[in-house]
Parts: C-alpha cells; sequence; structure tokens
C-alpha cells in the first residue's frame, strides 16, 4: 500500500468524522431532542472555545514531546468515546459538556493532520505543494461521503449520526497509530513564551489595516457558522407543511446541504483566477455579497417550487466560504514578516474558526430563539435578519479596509 493512499485514507476518515454531524447536529437537537435556539448556539459554540487554545497545546506536545501520529490517535480516541457519550445523553447541559470535549479532541486534529501529512510526505521525497492537494481534497470528499452515509439511512435527526462519528474517530485513532513516526522536531533555541504559544503575529494588531482585516475576518467567520449549524433545521422544518412533506430536499436534507461542500471543491480552483483579475480586496468583498445572497435565496426558498433557490443557494456557499477565507490567508501571508507567517495565519484561524464561530453560533441561537414560538420558527425572518448582517458588512467593508491591488505580489504568493 503506497504512502500516498495511507495518506488519502487517513484524510478521507479525517472529515468524515466531522461530516458524519457537523452540518446535521443542529437537525437533531432542534427536531428531535426540542433544543432551544440559544441551547444549540451555546452546543455550537464548543467549536470555537476548543478552537481558542486546543490547537496551540497539541501542537506544543507535538513539537516538544510526543509524535504527532500517537498524538492525532490519542485525540482521535478520546474524541470516539466523548463522540458515543454524547449519542446517550438528551439533557442540554450535560450534552454541552460532553461535546465541549468532543470539540477539544477534534479540533486540533485538523492541524495534527496536516502536520503528519507534510512530514511523511518529506520524508518519502515528494513535493508537498504538488501532492498535499490531491491528498487534502479526499477530505472533502470524506465529509460530502458522511453526510450522503448518515442522510440516506435517515439518521440526519438521529442520534446515530454520532454513534457514525464515533466509530469512524476510532478507526481513524487507531490507524493513525500505524503512520510512519513523526518525531518531534523541536530544538531548544531559548525562544520566549510568547513564540512557543504562537502569538508573535499580535505585533500586526499595531497597523490599523490588519485589525479592521482581522475584525471582518472574525465577523464573517461568525456568518459561517450560521449555515452550518441552522441549515438542516430550516430544510427540515418544512415536512410539517403538507405541500412540502413528501419533497425529496424534505426526505434527504443532508444531501441537499452537501452540494455546499461540492460547491467548495468547485470554487476554490477559480480563485487564481479571480485574484488576478480582480485583486484580494475585491474578491473578499464578492464573498461577501455571496453570504447575502446565500442567505436571501434561503429566507425565499422552499423545497417545493422554490428547490431551485435553495440550489442555487448551496452553490453559492463554495463562492461565500473561499472567497474570503482562501484570499483572506494570502493577504495575511503578504502582509506579515516571514519570521511570524505561521503565527500570523494562526491568528488568522484563531479570530474567524474561534472567536467568530462562537459570535455566530451564540449570536445565530439567540436570533432562532427570539422567532420560535410554539416550537415554530418564523424561518423567512430569521434568515433576512441572516442577510441584513452580512449586507452591512458588505457596505461598511469597501470604506474601511483600504488595500491596493498588486497583481504580481498576488501571484507570486498563489504560487
Amino acid at each position: 500500500m503506497s504512502i500516498k493512499f495511507r495518506l488519502t485514507l487517513m484524510n478521507f476518515l479525517q472529515f468524515f468524522i466531522w461530516g458524519s454531524y457537523l452540518t446535521s447536529l443542529g437537525g437533531y437537537l432542534y427536531s428531535n431532542l426540542h433544543f432551544e435556539g440559544e441551547q444549540i448556539g451555546l452546543v455550537y459554540t464548543t467549536l470555537g472555545i476548543a478552537s481558542l487554545f486546543m490547537p496551540t497545546l497539541t501542537g506544543i506536545i507535538a513539537d516538544r514531546w510526543v509524535n504527532s501520529e500517537r498524538v492525532l490517535g490519542a485525540c482521535h480516541i478520546l474524541g470516539a468515546i466523548s463522540l458515543y457519550a454524547a449519542s446517550t445523553i438528551t439533557d442540554p447541559n450535560t450534552f454541552f459538556w460532553v461535546m465541549l470535549l468532543v470539540s477539544m479532541f477534534y479540533m486540533p486534529t485538523i492541524a495534527l493532520n496536516n502536520t503528519v501529512s507534510y512530514n511523511i510526505l518529506v520524508k518519502n521525497g515528494s513535493d508537498i505543494q504538488k501532492d498535499f492537494p490531491n491528498i487534502r481534497v479526499w477530505g472533502t470528499i470524506g465529509f460530502i461521503c458522511a453526510m450522503w452515509f448518515v442522510d440516506l439511512n435517515h439518521w440526519t435527526i438521529d442520534a446515530t449520526q454520532l454513534v457514525v462519528a464515533s466509530i469512524s474517530a476510532l478507526a481513524l485513532g487507531i490507524y493513525a497509530f500505524t503512520m510512519p513516526p513523526c518525531p518531534p522536531l523541536y530544538h531548544n533555541d531559548s525562544k520566549g513564551l510568547i513564540s512557543t504559544l504562537g502569538l508573535d503575529a499580535f505585533v500586526l494588531l499595531k497597523r490599523k489595516k490588519m485589525v479592521i482585516f482581522f475584525l471582518f475576518a472574525m465577523l464573517l467567520g461568525a456568518a459561517l457558522q450560521v449555515t452550518n449549524q441552522w441549515g438542516v433545521p430550516f430544510i427540515d422544518h418544512f415536512k410539517y407543511i403538507d405541500e412540502f412533506k413528501d419533497t425529496l430536499g424534505v426526505k434527504f436534507p443532508n444531501i441537499l446541504v452537501s452540494i455546499s461542500q461540492i460547491s467548495e471543491t468547485v470554487f476554490i480552483l477559480t480563485i487564481p483566477f479571480f485574484l488576478k483579475r480582480f485583486g484580494i480586496k475585491k474578491v473578499m468583498i464578492i464573498s461577501i455579497v455571496a453570504w447575502i445572497i446565500r442567505f436571501g435565496l434561503f429566507a425565499i426558498g422552499d423545497p417545493g417550487s422554490g428547490l431551485y433557490l435553495l440550489i442555487l443557494s448551496m452553490i453559492v456557499y463554495g463562492m461565500a466560504f473561499d472567497f474570503f477565507n482562501i484570499s483572506g490567508s494570502l493577504f495575511v501571508e503578504n502582509e506579515a514578516d516571514e519570521s511570524i507567517r505561521a503565527s500570523a495565519q494562526g491568528l488568522f484561524m484563531l479570530l474567524t474558526n474561534g472567536v467568530g464561530a462562537m459570535i455566530g453560533s451564540y449570536g445565530s441561537g439567540w436570533v432562532v430563539q427570539r422567532y420560535t414560538e410554539n416550537n415554530l420558527t418564523d424561518w423567512s425572518t430569521v434568515w433576512t435578519i441572516f442577510a441584513a448582517y452580512a449586507l452591512i458588512l458588505a457596505v461598511v467593508f469597501p470604506f474601511v479596509f483600504k488595500y491596493k491591488h498588486d497583481p504580481k505580489a498576488v501571484e507570486n504568493i498563489a504560487h
């Protein structure tokens, strides 16, 4: 079995775990356990809370003391136990704490998966820039396959989705221990605590342009969490309406939502063209406008005659997600000094997947709860509010974020 195939399988399972429950958990909590909006929002904040500190802590452990593949395996095995425990719990408070454990064990594995892949590819004499994208794309495919697997078995609003994730995590945890060793590479170069914790990049906040950029990165990170959390509950609610209860979209909401991930894999291929033609700032603006369209189409779509509107919303998601995340990452790469680029990327992820995700999770839960009465949510109003939120960002961003397009700089970073 070739090492590239083994890494492909590892990446596939890495995101198969997440795809088993990330987009459908909200539907399970909303329709099956009847959690309130804020309670569901709190559950999803666990992703952001864990992202604030766990990747850094596990990264230090893997850099200094324990092989990366062993840390990866241990996190997944502990995550498997936590996921199975979550599948047995119905109390909102207990469920929150158990899902916090799940997130604490899963979120660091995203970076660890990359670390192990890079390490093994280098030892194998492979070109990381050429070979890793072809391996990593199977992670997205794994995420989509998990969504389809759960949906086709009608586990989208069932606790079984967590059992599927648990079994997958256990399998990957054991598998990770069989990977080629990736020993710690830390050398005692007398770095201070700030450097060790990867906090060097906070020096960027001395510059007004970077403060504005990171602020909007955080606010758009909140937008991303909204549809991860509420997409399936929104589509599932149509089953209570006679006109829509037998439509394919209602029967297979996770498959419908998976079009978003398929779109993501397509739009990422268009980024070099858009960056070269329009520049980073305009591509970011396109992303924000795409979020307005994404939420707006949800506000007026339905699984019947309006199914095409929901499908268009899923397609637009790829542009909304990729165009800011990728172009934003390139902007950070361009603006940060070479010595702190890794820390700068970590700060970007912390604000989008950490703080931003927490704001989006709890804030959207608050909105949904305010427009829910007798277990019925006014989804049209909810999505309109989210679209208005994105509209405000789209109006303000071009005026406060100053950046001049340099085609050569973008081309150099992109390659």
